[in-house]
């Protein structure tokens, strides 16, 4: 006991807060529980199209216990409709009762005891208030959700031709309109402001300010998306016109959308390292997805994260710092020890899979559990939330790679998939001798795009089904954010953990240090964005190592110094004080060796928007590539006796090779 306690005589009401506040966690817990898994379980496969979330909770409530049969009672407490579940007026006139018979019995003890329960009321209270509105909100559109599912399967088509230029308009799915919200109100002994003044006198330890901006932060992680997945890219380079995305080109006309966005390392666990703490391959050293920092796959259960995670997640930071935190989808690294989330459900490696009595496709799993997270987080804390889908990755031992959901299949059946300009043979003898069959690359293009051009339609067809998915998901999540009013007050990051070829260069996958390999759509939506800024592309070469700033930013948190990257929002808002400094004009790309220097070598580069120097030191082979007349990357100008060339190859060369030491090293990287 410190000094600065209260004395504590022994009473008969002593243990009286903690049983009531036990008893009011009880039945919030009891009640999520029952509608995160009940939800989950029940099978509503045949009348979800698009996995529509909202109305699965729907069904998941037994509307002849909630509306005047034997559990009608629940709704009479605060004068509420029928059917509501009051939990504030429970918990406020719980603790209202706890702080009245505190002060009859004059126990200064109690009156302490107050203080300290203040924090886990206020959560129990953000947690009633949000239950409420969504049980309330279910209640309502009971008659509604009869009869609806079977018209939802056309709102993509209807979307794709006529997406609005601002995301407060989106709307992806029939019957998600606006929503009329009804405030109710109830009488307690006490406020919970009142109640809140009072225990502040009580806290033992102060409370520290927090220099946060209040904003939340919601971080949409694609999977596999090259950069002109996106049918906002066609707009403006028309490579097709094919495929359609528009809930996220609704976003980057409320945004900006960054054109020369690139990933340091094209695969999935490096990338999402690098997501994870800001930094390069060569610091974070997490060469296999299970190993972080290189170390060998613990044998156990490790009881704490290795120390470089703790202190350089983005997840551990802003947690540290008031955020509730959220992780709905594909981790990427996988590592036996608990992540410091308050949310957390990994999914990953899977297209269909029954959990429960229901059959999921995992684009809507991924939605449903994002779903979840926002009905259920405490209104009183900004959160982050991490949606990492898993689509559009193939699922590689299945000869069928991309499986779409059954209601997408409608999608791109009267229209041909343009096959690029280098998935060609000439394209495939043009790449470094040492490509030959036993190539990965090689052997993903036989399972995708082999044959007489054929397979290549099924493919993208289901590859562009599956993007369309997760724009769908996208714009449900933002449709969520937007009736909770939290979406003018939410920083939204879309991007991907890299890119992948689609038949270019005889290959499939990713991988090595090509175009559509490195270069990911990246789109970002402030509310500190100014309207003349909106709509508007911005060239400059970003980075994933600027991912982790860029976010911890938005928080107002700085990054730590040993982030390689750089916080990108002045590229878009106005510089208060000094100058934007200098932007990159190149950086450095690694990629490691994989099982063997045949299968997939290790790969480097130094990459300019004119020229790009690639070295496979496996090989010892070095290449050079003009981007402005050949940005096909078919025409290897190395061995050129040009003056102009050789002069070019030697400072890129040289160049190369001190970015290659700077990456390796402990100094700053910009």
């Amino acid at each position: 006991m410190t000094d600065d306690s209260p004395s504590r005589p022994r009473r008969r009401w002593t243990h009286g807060p903690r049983v009531l506040l036990t008893a009011v966690s009880a039945v919030v817990l009891t009640l999520m529980i029952y509608i995160n898994i009940h939800a989950m379980r029940h099978n509503v496969g045949s009348d979800v199209s698009h996995s529509n979330f909202l109305r699965m909770l729907e069904r998941s409530i037994d509307y002849s216990s909630s509306t005047g049969g034997s559990g009608g009672s629940a709704g009479a407490a605060g004068g509420g409709s029928e059917g509501d579940l009051d939990l504030d007026s429970i918990v406020d006139s719980s603790i209202a009762d706890l702080v009245k018979k505190s002060d009859d019995d004059k126990e200064q003890e109690d009156l302490w005891r107050v203080g300290k329960l203040q924090e886990m009321a206020d959560r129990i209270n953000g947690m009633g208030s949000t239950l409420e509105g969504r049980l309330q909100l279910l209640l309502d559109r009971k008659q509604r959700a009869e009869g609806v599912s079977s018209q939802n399967s056309n709102n993509i088509n209807n979307n794709n031709d006529n997406s609005n230029n601002n995301i407060n308009n989106i709307n992806v799915k029939k019957g998600m309109g606006e929503r009329e919200r009804s405030d109710t109100t109830t009488t307690t002994k006490m406020t919970h402001e009142e109640l809140k003044s009072f225990a502040d006198k009580y806290r033992r330890i102060p409370q520290p300010e927090k220099n946060l901006t209040g904003m939340n932060i919601l971080l949409l992680y694609a999977d596999d998306w090259t950069h002109h997945t996106l049918s906002s890219f066609h707009k403006t380079e028309p490579l097709n016109t094919v495929l359609k995305t528009p809930v996220l080109d609704a976003l980057a006309s409320d945004g900006m959308r960054f054109t020369h966005n690139c990933v340091t390392t094209s695969v999935c666990w490096i990338s999402r390292a690098t997501l994870y703490t800001g930094q390069y391959l060569s610091r974070h050293n997490t060469k296999e997805p299970c190993c972080w920092g290189g170390r060998p796959k613990p044998k156990k259960r490790m009881d704490e994260m290795p120390a470089d995670w703790k202190e350089l997640s983005v997840y551990e930071i802003l947690a540290e710092n008031g955020y509730h935190v959220g992780h709905a989808g594909k981790w990427g690294v996988y590592l036996p020890f608990p992540k410091n989330v308050d949310f957390n459900v990994e999914e990953d490696g899977w297209h269909y899979r029954k959990l429960g009595d229901k059959t999921w496709h995992i684009t809507e799993k991924n939605e449903a559990d994002a779903l979840r997270f926002l009905a259920t987080r405490p209104r009183d804390k900004p959160f982050f939330l991490n949606v990492a889908f898993y689509a559009t990755h193939a699922k590689d031992s299945d000869k069928r790679q991309y499986m779409p959901q059954q209601a997408s299949m409608d999608l791109y059946t009267d229209v041909d998939v343009p096959v690029p300009p280098t998935g060609t043979e000439e394209a495939w003898n043009k790449m470094p001798y040492f490509f030959d069959e036993r190539n990965e690359g090689r052997t993903r293009w036989h399972s995708r795009f082999d044959g007489n051009g054929t397979k290549h339609q099924v493919m993208m067809k289901n590859y562009y089904r599956m993007a369309t998915e997760v724009d769908a998901a996208c714009g449900i999540i933002l449709e969520e954010l937007r009736r909770q009013d939290a979406l003018d007050n939410t920083f939204i990051l879309f991007t991907t953990d890299n890119g992948n070829f689609h038949s270019e260069h005889g290959l499939a996958d990713k991988w090595y240090p090509h175009q559509e390999s490195i270069r990911v759509p990246l789109i970002i939506h402030d509310p500190r964005m100014k309207n003349e800024k909106k709509g508007t592309t911005n060239d400059d070469f970003t980075l994933n190592i600027d991912l982790p700033p860029t976010l911890l930013g938005a928080a107002g948190i700085p990054a730590p110094e040993k982030m390689m990257g750089r916080d990108m929002s002045p590229l878009y808002l106005e510089q208060q004080q000094t100058p934007l400094p200098e932007w990159r004009d190149e950086f450095f790309y690694e990629h490691p060796i994989i099982s063997r220097k045949t299968y997939i070598p290790a790969s480097e580069a130094l990459v300019r928007k004119d020229f790009k120097y690639m070295y496979w030191p496996d090989w010892n082979y070095e290449q050079l590539f003009d981007l402005v007349n050949d940005p096909g990357e078919m025409e290897d100008i190395f061995n050129s006796t040009k003056p102009e060339i050789v002069e070019i190859k030697m400072a890129m060369k040289k160049r190369f090779a001190e970015l290659k030491k700077l990456v390796k090293s402990d100094e700053l990287v910009t």
